[in-house]
C-alpha cells in the first residue's frame, strides 16, 4: 500500500479515523470518539471522526480542518509537506510530532 503522508509525516493509512472512514466503521468511529476525547479531555462524537487526510480533497476531522497548526503554515507556505520547509529541524509545530514519531520524521527528510 502507497504511503499517504501528512504535512507532519505521520502515516495517514495508519490513522484510525481514516480507517474508520474508509471503511465506514461505526465502531471504530465510537472507538476513536472515546479514546481521543479521553486524550484531550473534551466530547467528541463518533459522527465526527472521519477523515481522508489532511493533504487532499475530502473529509477532515475538525482538529485536522480548523485547528491543525501545522497543516495551517504548510498550507500557507504552499508545501507539500513539512519535509519541504527549510527550517524543519527548528520548528516548534512539529516538534512533538517528530521528536516522538521516528517514521515521521524519516517520511519528512524523504521528501
Amino acid at each position: 500500500m502507497k504511503k499517504d503522508i501528512a504535512y507532519c509525516g505521520l502515516d495517514c493509512n495508519k490513522c484510525q479515523a481514516r480507517i474508520a472512514t474508509i471503511n465506514n466503521d461505526d465502531n471504530l468511529r465510537k472507538e476513536v470518539a472515546e479514546k481521543w476525547g479521553k486524550l484531550n479531555n473534551v466530547e467528541i462524537a463518533p459522527e465526527m471522526i472521519n477523515c481522508t487526510g489532511c493533504r487532499g480533497s475530502g473529509v477532515k476531522t475538525y482538529f485536522c480542518s480548523t485547528l491543525c497548526e501545522i497543516r495551517k503554515c504548510a498550507i500557507e507556505k504552499q508545501l507539500v509537506s513539512c519535509g519541504s520547509c527549510s527550517g524543519l529541524k527548528q520548528c516548534q509545530k512539529v516538534k512533538m510530532i517528530i521528536d516522538n514519531n521516528k517514521e515521521a520524521l524519516e517520511n519528512l527528510l524523504k521528501k
